[in-house]
């Protein structure tokens, strides 16, 4: 500590101007990278750690030819949609939705084949098939066609005919695909240790080019999106329009990402003005923990664009969050500094400045530590954005530690404040009424204590990680409405593909594909006999049992695959099956436009892989997606005799589902990693099992009354609730430390358990009720997001500190005075 206070007395309060010089210098260099601060909402950022279910989504959508870079706009006219004016009226839409420059073709009921005529056949299929756009067919009559065709309904028109879809291409350019994968070679090469220095300099410069390359076509997406919103308010006189499909989710949730950077931020920083004026009410009490909490965000904000570090919805309010961290740090400076202007009103400014920062900065330190382990914690979770959020705010409560303890003591040089009556006073502040309480109701106390412990546990137990992704955003939200028009009326929302790969060829066999004794112009071959493609019977009647399989689940809405187009086919063949012979030709009888819509999205021969592409209605209250996941494996594997490694399970649905699960495992991870190391921390600073293992008693109260009341509630975990346990004990330990620490202090004046037990609250307690009260105000401005898990994330973070003052202020006393555990004088 003398070497502390040489450096204070040597180079900080004697040159206050220099030391916020340099400081503006970093300022200044922090903000030539503002412009390069982003978001990002891309699947990337949802996803586990090295969860190769991403790659292999890619893969299939390559090897299928298929994506999810499209829009879909739900249309329920307020009148029948199948009558001249109806038609008409859909169409003049879907025209000035196609003549969008982004967007480059449309699907609808308008352009699909119809399969109505009494001339089409597996012949003419090519000359018979009619559709709305280029013949006159009659409303009914096209009506009754899309409804008997085998795949439209609830996927373009829904069941009754009243709501049908558009569906707006947006396709990603090569370009995008190009740097993508040559980034992740890169990476993959860097992180097996096999990488030159060149392969180093190619994969930052490639990143680079794949981070700005992704900015402009972002930027391009979400000029796009807001063309297409207009157009669609210009239609919805007539009728019930929404807007879905995942380009335009992620453009939202980067909106609602800037808005709760915005919203938040200025909430927190207005709200810290009013607490400030009430608590203190001097105008330097304001102005200089003001500026230190912008100074932390300013500096943070210019690091990440530095970094090329982008913030996600998970991270959205790390701005809030540094500012009511900032606060904390400084109110318990200021605080002090009234307690010392209190006991020598005479004394000089800087003597009460220097003994503030000394007697501080051993606690706040320990307090600042704690906190950046907790959320240090996180990073062992196992999920991307919330292993970001941990680094972005370990980082961050570093820079609010260090300029805590540089920029307030220069600026308070510069200003040092008067004398104020409250200060001089001796009035016994409110927080006295916690000791009066503690002393009288010792016992109530603990017993209330261990009846809420009870309760936490029972709570723990009744925790669950199911949850619907709609269930993220409010009900007034267009991702909202359109998630539950589309899984009500057209089949689904989240996609979740199947895909089965074909037996290899046997090892003599020939690259004839009718290398066989079996005639392959009958109606069935023996089992041993092998043609190397999928259009025989045989397999098509075992690719027939995976689908009606698919079909039978209460969670699928739309199933497609093959077995759709040949029911199709059937039709047109008179409601005949195809035979071996018509299933040979399949490839070359259907025509060349309708080739990517009947066959390349579900057969691959070159892969020698089928594909079911499947909707999961996320609107179902029982929705359990690993239960599915399994049935679904179990029963291809099992019932129907697919190898494994033939089997395989992709799509967004996978993906959310590995997160999901992965929340209990991580929820293990961090509260346990939070917990022993802030269990080490104790050690040290205190030096004592028993004053160790009495501090951490409020602290696992308050971590677990908040797993414990989501638990009772029903609220499952998600991304963001999963961090509030182990941010909450970091936080609430700094209570905890500042209190032992004081009344190890104070009880040195007299030795006197109950009476230091006033002295406390009477002193540190009021620093721990102002700053919890800032903490649990801040933190409740969240619950202006459009993003349902922020939403709790701030009410639960509020409560649980409510939870960790009230144990600080009764329970932590009350185990102090039960089993001293300091040394008698």
């Amino acid at each position: 500590m003398n070497r502390i206070g040489a450096f204070y007395d040597r180079f900080i309060l004697p040159h206050p101007w220099i030391v916020l010089v340099l400081f503006g210098a970093i300022l200044a260099l922090a903000a030539l990278r503002f412009d390069q601060f982003r978001l990002d909402a891309s699947a990337e950022s949802l996803v586990l750690e090295n969860d190769r279910s991403l790659e292999e989504y890619r893969q299939v959508n390559r090897t299928f030819t298929t994506s999810d870079d499209f829009l879909v706009v739900t249309y329920t006219p307020h009148e029948p949609l199948f009558t001249a004016e109806g038609l008409s009226r859909l169409k003049a839409l879907r025209d000035e939705l196609q003549a969008l420059e982004a967007v480059s073709s449309t699907n609808s009921i308008l352009n699909v084949p119809l399969l109505h005529s009494p001339d089409l056949t597996l012949d003419t299929v090519d000359t018979e098939i009619k559709t709305l756009d280029e013949h006159e067919v009659a409303p009914e009559t096209a009506r009754q066609a899309l409804l008997d065709n085998p795949m439209y309904p609830n996927l373009l028109l829904s069941e009754d005919a009243g709501t049908t879809a558009i569906q707006v291409n947006l396709p990603t350019p090569e370009r995008y695909f190009e740097l993508l994968n040559q980034r992740d070679n890169l990476r993959d090469r860097v992180n097996s240790g096999n990488a030159s220095a060149d392969d180093q300099r190619q994969l930052e410069q490639v990143s680079q080019e794949f981070i700005r390359y992704t900015e402009s076509l972002g930027k391009e997406r979400d000029a796009t999106i807001r063309k297409v919103r207009v157009i669609l308010d210009n239609h919805r006189e007539h009728a019930s329009i929404h807007l879905g499909g995942v380009p335009m989710i992620v453009a939202d949730m980067i909106r609602f990402i800037k808005s709760d950077l915005s919203t938040f931020g200025l909430g927190v920083l207005a709200f810290l003005l009013l607490t400030l004026a009430v608590i203190f009410r001097q105008w330097r009490w304001v102005l200089v923990p003001l500026l230190c909490c912008g100074f932390t965000v300013w500096l943070m904000i210019g690091f990440l664009g530095w970094a090329q570090w982008p913030v996600t919805v998970i991270s959205s309010n790390f701005i809030s969050l540094l500012l009511i961290m900032t606060l904390s740090l400084t109110i318990h400076l200021i605080v002090r500094y009234r307690e010392f202007q209190h006991d020598e009103p005479g004394a000089a400014p800087r003597d009460v400045l220097r003994r503030t920062v000394m007697a501080m900065i051993k606690p706040c330190f320990y307090m600042a530590i704690t906190t950046i382990v907790a959320f240090g914690s996180l990073t062992f979770s196992g999920i991307r954005p919330v292993i970001d959020f941990g680094w972005m705010m370990t980082l961050g409560l570093s820079v609010a530690f260090i300029i805590t303890f540089l920029v307030f003591p220069a600026l308070l040089s510069l200003l040092p404040p008067p004398l104020d009556s409250r200060v001089t006073s001796d009035r016994i502040p409110f927080t006295d009424a916690f000791a009066r309480f503690t002393e009288r109701f010792g016992g109530t106390v603990l017993v209330g204590s261990g009846v809420i412990a009870a309760l936490c546990v029972v709570g723990l137990n009744r925790l669950t990680v199911e949850n619907s992704f709609i269930d993220y955003f409010k009900s007034s939200t267009e991702i909202h409405q359109g998630m539950i028009t589309i899984d009500d009326r057209l089949g689904g929302t989240t996609p979740l593909d199947v895909v089965i790969t074909d037996e290899p060829p046997p090892e003599n066999y020939s690259d004839d594909p009718f290398a066989s004794d079996c005639d392959p112009f009958v109606e069935d071959c023996d089992e041993e006999d092998y043609r190397d493609t999928w259009y025989t019977y045989q397999k098509m009647r075992q690719l027939g049992d995976v689908h009606d399989y698919l079909n039978s689940l209460p969670e699928t809405g739309k199933v497609l695959s093959i077995s759709t187009t040949l029911d199709l086919l059937a039709q047109i063949n008179g409601g005949t099956p195809l035979n071996a012979v018509e299933l040979a030709f399949v490839p070359a009888a259907v025509p060349d436009d309708l080739q990517d819509i009947l066959l390349t999205p579900y057969i691959s021969e070159e892969q020698s892989q089928a594909r079911f592409s499947i909707r999961i209605l996320e609107t179902m209250p029982d929705l359990r997606r690993q239960d599915l996941l399994d049935r679904i494996h179990n029963h291809l594997t099992t019932d129907l005799g697919y190898a494994p490694e033939r089997v395989q399970l992709s799509g967004m649905t996978v993906m959310y589902n590995n997160m999901l699960q992965s929340l209990f495992d991580s929820q293990i991870k961090t509260i346990g990693v939070v917990f022993a190391a802030i269990m080490v921390m104790f050690l040290i600073l205190f030096r004592s099992l028993k004053l160790a293992l009495i501090g951490m008693a409020p602290n696992l109260i308050a971590a677990g009354s908040v797993l414990g009341l989501m638990g009772w509630l029903g609220i499952p975990l998600d991304m963001m609730t999963i961090t509030v346990a182990a941010i909450t004990v970091g936080i609430a330990v700094d209570d905890t430390i500042h209190y032992i620490h004081r009344f190890k202090t104070e009880l040195a004046k007299d030795g006197d358990y109950v009476a230091t037990m006033h002295r406390c609250h009477r002193s540190i307690g009021q620093a721990m009720f102002f700053t919890s009260l800032t903490i649990i105000s801040g933190f409740s401005i969240l619950v202006l997001s459009n993003f349902i898990p922020t939403i709790y994330f701030g009410l639960f973070t509020g409560f649980a500190m409510f939870m960790a003052l009230v144990g600080a202020l009764t329970l932590l006393p009350r185990l102090i005075i039960l089993f001293k555990p300091f040394p008698a004088r």
